[in-house]
């Protein structure tokens, strides 16, 4: 399902309480953003936490997607020459070498 559906397809019944839980965690989702003074480890954890509640409400998001959904989410002052170095001349982004790079763009830091 696609997250409009997890939010309630007006043909499909859900519970008030799942209802609930999926804005919840669209709500976090369109506003979730790095949060000063925690390490990129904290970071990267809380974004695969986010992901997977994602999931947990049958929101469907490709390897793509949990990229980008990382990317956005780093402070543009602070990342914007490494995402713009990271991405230049790339047809695509795996999460584990944008995983690696950003651990090793932090240990060098």
């Amino acid at each position: 399902k696609h997250l409009q559906a997890a939010l309630g397809d007006p043909g499909e019944k859900i519970s008030d309480e799942d209802h609930r839980v999926a804005v919840t965690v669209e709500e976090k989702a369109f506003h979730f953003q790095m949060k000063r003074g925690i390490s990129i480890d904290e970071h990267i954890n809380t974004t695969q936490k986010l992901l997977t509640d994602l999931v947990n409400v049958d929101v469907k998001i490709d390897e793509e997607d949990n990229v980008i959904f990382l990317l956005n989410s780093l402070p543009e002052e602070e990342y914007e020459t490494f995402i713009l170095t990271l991405i230049n001349g790339r047809q695509s982004l795996n999460y584990n070498e944008v995983f690696a790079a950003l651990v090793n763009y932090e240990v060098r830091r």
